[in-house]
């Protein structure tokens, strides 16, 4: 018991001094960029609306605070010292569930490459999970003492801009190993497993990521998948917690509020650039995901502090 107590007690110390590394970069609420590309820093000092978004490939941990994903029906809530994982482009919905002024959330998020995550699976002597099983591409877990202190030494390797070319590449390294050979390996190294339903799915993701604006042939991607159509839509809600035409259209939703706030285009060209025929469609999809209809939402968003 004393030595549960122990590690209980080091864990948090780390994840507190995680917490003090990531403060003292995000000083204020925002969303911050780095000189290492593939780390944000996050800050918020009150809880947040819930937001659709994209997760990417990578590890979302919190040092400070509460957060709560939401993937289809699916709600994942995560705290101090654990960690959200996301294997392919997912359409969720996130927000800050525990922040104050006084301690406010405070978070980070790696992106990671897959092609590192191939390679080392393939190095490593790991255990295969079983190819027939399917794996969410979302899991929580808590993070391993050694995956944190890596992290810890990643941020602060920030104040040494002159070793990030050099060193941040072996930390994010060393970082994807201990993944694999740790609690999320089980879900990475059957993402990679050649000819598992995960990788299956996850080309079929990649695919309609880069074509979501043409219409969906749902028979089309399952015989891509080699699986026959109920197969391939078992398979793909398995994966992704929603069917193939649900995710198509959160992409083009995602993209059309993209184009409005960076390019200033108008609800009806937006919704003609990302594939819908129909304006009054277009309007009545992006009400029911983001709340408001698309002119109010950009207005209200520009308006954000």
């Amino acid at each position: 018991m004393k030595s549960n107590n122990r590690e209980i007690s080091h864990q948090t110390e780390t994840v507190e001094a995680l917490a003090k590394e990531i403060s003292r970069i995000a000083q204020n609420a925002g969303d911050y960029t780095t000189a290492i590309p593939e780390l944000t820093i996050h800050r918020r000092n009150n809880a947040t609306d819930p937001m659709p978004c994209i997760y990417g490939f990578g590890l979302g941990v919190v040092a400070r605070g509460g957060k709560q994903v939401l993937l289809g029906d699916e709600v994942f809530n995560y705290g101090p010292g654990r960690s959200l994982l996301t294997t392919i482009d997912l359409p969720v919905v996130s927000n800050v569930t525990v922040a104050t002024l006084a301690a406010p959330f405070l978070g980070l998020l790696l992106t990671i490459d897959p092609r590192t995550i191939v390679q080392l699976a393939a190095e490593m002597d790991l255990t295969q999970a079983p190819k027939e099983r399917l794996y969410r591409a979302i899991s929580i877990g808590e993070l391993e003492p050694l995956v944190l202190d890596a992290l810890i030494r990643l941020v602060r390797l920030l104040d040494e801009p002159k070793l990030i070319a050099q060193v941040a590449p072996l930390i994010r390294r060393e970082i994807a190993v201990r993944l694999l050979a740790g609690s999320h390996g089980p879900m990475l190294r059957h993402l990679v497993a050649a000819g598992s339903p995960s990788q299956q799915i996850a080309r079929a993701v990649a695919w309609i990521k880069l074509n979501f604006s043409h219409a969906l042939h749902g028979d089309e991607l399952a015989a891509k998948a080699h699986m026959s159509p109920s197969t391939f839509r078992q398979h793909f809600r398995g994966v992704t917690g929603m069917s193939p035409l649900q995710y198509q259209k959160q992409l083009r939703l995602q993209e059309a509020r993209q184009l409005m706030l960076r390019q200033n285009l108008d609800a009806g060209s937006a919704g003609v650039r990302v594939g819908y025929e129909s304006v009054s469609q277009f309007s009545r999809e992006y009400a029911r995901l983001f709340g408001a209809p698309p002119l109010r939402d950009i207005q209200r968003l520009r308006l954000a502090p």
